[in-house]
């Protein structure tokens, strides 16, 4: 569950912004491809599939096929019915209406998340971490908030609040931080990758 309407939150930004990075909630679209950089960094094959979980508008396809990182097969997934249907179009790729949390979810060689997570009750984004991680082959990539946790409306973490997740699920481990202020990147590896 979020911690303000979702719909709300997004649908507001996307009339205000239009399909923009600051339409889905980034500073700016410098800060937006600067996490996918991170995000993307991590994933050293060539011929992979992608879920994209909270794909927004499919920037970050976009972003992957500017820097030429080819994926085989690249899956969008929204909790915002107007997001799936505008990734459709502008992508052409297969993009569903999913609740991360709480729906059956695409298996893939990687799931990737950018921001989806920062609206997040605290208990949902361990959810989100754990459903996402299960479902890929090899990994899964995602960026949080660093922080003290005193926001209304955004959700922030210090990685080792995350230690005891990353135990429990038995994930190798690598974060990156200090490539924006206030903003930390993971890859959970599978073992046996």
């Amino acid at each position: 569950m979020s911690r303000i309407d979702n719909e709300k939150f997004y649908t507001a930004a996307i009339k205000k912004h239009g399909e923009t990075p600051k339409g889905v909630h980034w500073n700016s679209k410098h800060s937006q491809e600067k996490r996918f950089e991170i995000l993307t960094s991590f994933i050293e094959d060539e011929n992979f599939s992608l879920v994209d979980a909270g794909c927004g508008f499919g920037d970050l396809y976009f972003y992957m096929q500017k820097k030429n990182i080819n994926c085989r097969s690249y899956t969008g997934l929204d909790l915002s019915p107007s997001m799936v249907k505008i990734t459709q179009e502008k992508t052409l790729c297969e993009v569903f209406e999913k609740d991360i949390c709480r729906d059956l979810l695409p298996e893939a060689d990687y799931y990737l998340c950018s921001g989806a997570m920062n609206i997040l009750s605290r208990f949902d984004t361990f959810l989100f971490i754990r459903n996402c991680y299960a479902t890929s082959k090899k990994g899964f990539v995602f960026n949080l908030l660093m922080g003290e946790d005193d926001s209304l409306v955004y959700n922030h973490f210090y990685p080792q609040e995350l230690q005891n997740l990353f135990d429990d699920l038995g994930a190798k481990i690598s974060i990156k931080k200090g490539y924006l202020p206030h903003d930390f990147t993971v890859f959970m590896k599978k073992e046996d990758v």
